[in-house]
C-alpha cells in the first residue's frame, strides 16, 4: 500500500507539470530516491510502469538516482527532480 500512495502522489505531480507545460507526452522522468526511502530502484521502476499506464508518462524513460547518504536530511524522501517533455506546437 505504501508504494501505491507514493505512486499516486508522484503521478499527480507529473500530471500537474505536464498540464502546466502543455505537454503532449512525457519523454523522461527524473526521480531521486533517498537512502532511507525503503524502495529499490528496480521495485520503484515496476510500480512506476504500472502507475503510468494510460497517462502521458506511459513509456517514459525513468531515470532514477539512488542516494547512499543516510545522513542526508531528505534520506527518507522520494523526489521528482524533473521531466523531459514533448510539448504541443504553439
Amino acid at each position: 500500500m505504501h508504494e501505491a500512495s507514493l505512486m499516486r502522489d508522484l503521478m499527480s505531480q507529473i500530471r500537474k507539470i505536464a498540464e502546466a507545460e502543455k505537454a503532449r507526452r512525457i519523454l523522461a522522468v527524473h526521480v531521486w530516491l533517498g537512502a532511507l526511502s525503503h524502495i529499490s530502484r528496480e521495485h520503484f521502476a515496476e510500480h512506476f510502469v504500472e502507475a503510468a499506464e494510460g497517462s502521458p508518462a506511459e513509456g517514459a524513460d525513468l531515470k532514477v538516482t539512488l542516494s547512499t547518504d543516510m545522513q542526508d536530511p531528505k534520506a527518507q524522501e522520494i523526489i521528482l527532480e524533473g521531466l523531459e517533455l514533448e510539448t504541443v506546437d504553439p
